[in-house]
């Protein structure tokens, strides 16, 4: 299963999210720190949820990152975010 499959997975058990989008933006990073051959090093995620409407910024991210798990958050380089709250 790809990083790409492993993270939309693991968000929607977590989240149900009423939107999640799950880019490997890695190409784009190519000769820059952390690029890994094959890509699945840089990702953008686009997610809604009303999980996150009574958490500050913060408290999202982490929810998310604890969500990924260490196994995840381990074999990538950049993870960026777009969070909203509504479901």
């Amino acid at each position: 299963m790809s990083m790409t499959d492993q993270i939309r997975d693991r968000l929607q058990a977590a989240f149900s999210p009423s939107v999640l989008e799950v880019v490997d933006d890695s190409e784009r990073h190519r000769g820059h720190a952390g690029f890994q051959e094959g890509g699945e090093s840089h990702f953008n995620v686009t997610i809604s949820s009303a999980d996150f409407a009574d958490m500050s910024r913060i408290a999202q991210h982490r929810a998310i990152h604890a969500a990924l798990g260490d196994d995840i958050m381990a074999r990538i380089h950049a993870l960026s975010l777009s969070v909203d709250t509504k479901g």
